[in-house]
């Protein structure tokens, strides 16, 4: 039956039929620890009781109304996540790039509100937000860009961390927003240098630009804040949120504040799903989740933990070059190509990634026990040590021709 699905991805040989926890198990019985949470998303691990009861009892009461109408639970959910961030208002759909494409429409409304005939914004390298045309542009990788031309006038790049280059842009009149990630998520676990966000928010004040946040992998306590800008004590004036809102149930957020809440009027933007009472109910039950077990705070402190573990373990391992992160969100840089690690982790009963061709992404979820944390890092160090030992740094078996 795969015939009948577009080629849109390369799938590992394994179906899972259940989770629970931390854990997953496929169509044969067995069980996998999941250390990647679907992409960031099931922050909240598999099967969490209070999101899968909050779920089961709004899909026996409502799903779907559209916003021609009030949706009480979509109120509540905003309210939420502004006193979560600080922020004025919410505008739910139901992706990342849904919430992407919402901010970058409020940075034209901002430009042409200003007299700016093209409204551009400057995005970094190595970036990632999404695969609209829109957000595939805004998109740092020149390889996910590829084929989809002509693609969107009114961005500029720049080198990402470089604060110094975005200040460079001062003189442009055509500048009137920057978006970034806090972290970059698909580009490497790229951590930029401390108060790279803090320089950013005083120059978009100095300079009249709105500050635009692609929170939607560091969002939700996986650095161990609520939102990954919350580490240099600083708001955006646009933030958006998916992946770990409905720990799989799909929700997307743009939240916005100041001049940039009021930009949008009736009409100007719009979406058939986004903020349903069943998406919603499932955001709300996360928040209750995370707030009443300590889990953003358990994300901090894991996190140190792991980091720390793993730099023991790999620092003095010829071929691991970084070993780099924030909270549950963990990077390991090799010199060379590793994307077989994940078929080789797989085949141990270990969920990872491979991005940026040569980076071991881990984001387990927030409820990663102790036992599960020690296991995650024995079973990795131990494929990374094995794999860097059978091959040779050009990334061919040891005594191939």
């Amino acid at each position: 039956m795969r015939q009948h699905l577009m080629p849109t991805y390369q799938r590992l040989p394994v179906a899972f039929e259940r989770g629970e926890g931390a854990w997953l198990w496929d169509q044969d019985g067995r069980r996998y620890l999941d250390a990647l949470s679907g992409i960031a998303v099931c922050g909240l691990g598999h099967n969490h009781p209070t999101v899968t009861a909050a779920i089961q009892e709004q899909a026996a009461r409502l799903l779907h109304t559209s916003n021609i109408y009030r949706i009480p639970l979509q109120e509540r959910l905003g309210a939420e996540l502004c006193r979560l961030a600080g922020m004025d208002a919410a505008f739910f759909c139901n992706s990342g790039a849904e919430a992407n494409e919402a901010a970058i429409k409020l940075a034209r409304l901002h430009g042409r509100r200003r007299g700016v005939e093209l409204p551009t914004i400057v995005v970094a390298e190595g970036s990632f937000h999404g695969r609209t045309l829109a957000t595939l542009t805004a998109t740092g990788n020149a390889k996910v860009r590829q084929g989809f031309e002509p693609l969107v006038a009114g961005f500029i790049r720049v080198p990402y961390g470089d604060s110094a280059a975005v200040e460079a842009l001062a003189d442009d009149p055509s500048v009137v927003a920057v978006l970034v990630e806090p972290i970059q998520g698909e580009g490497g676990i790229n951590v930029p240098p401390p108060g790279y966000l803090a320089s950013l928010r005083a120059l978009c004040d100095c300079q009249g630009w709105l500050l635009m946040l692609d929170e939607i992998q560091t969002g939700m306590g996986r650095t161990g804040r609520w939102f990954a800008h919350q580490h240099e004590d600083i708001v955006p004036d646009v933030m958006t949120l998916a992946k770990a809102l409905g720990n799989g149930v799909p929700i997307g957020a743009c939240l916005a504040r100041g001049e940039a809440a009021a930009l949008f009027g009736p009409g100007m933007h719009g979406t058939t799903f986004g903020g349903n009472p069943l998406a919603c109910r499932a955001a709300l039950a996360v928040i209750e989740a995370m707030e009443r077990d300590g889990l953003v705070e358990r994300a901090a402190q894991l996190g140190e933990r792991l980091l720390s573990d793993f730099r023991d373990r790999l620092r003095d391992v010829a071929g691991v070059t970084a070993i780099r992160g924030r909270g549950l969100m963990l990077g390991i840089a090799l010199d060379r190509p590793c994307g077989e690690l994940v078929q080789q982790a797989l085949a141990q009963g270990l969920l990872i990634n491979v991005t940026a061709e040569r980076v071991v992404r881990l984001l387990p979820p927030l409820i990663l026990d102790d036992d599960q944390a020690t296991q995650l890092v024995d079973t990795v160090t131990a494929l990374i040590e094995n794999f860097l030992t059978a091959t040779s740094p050009a990334g061919t078996e040891v005594g191939a021709s």
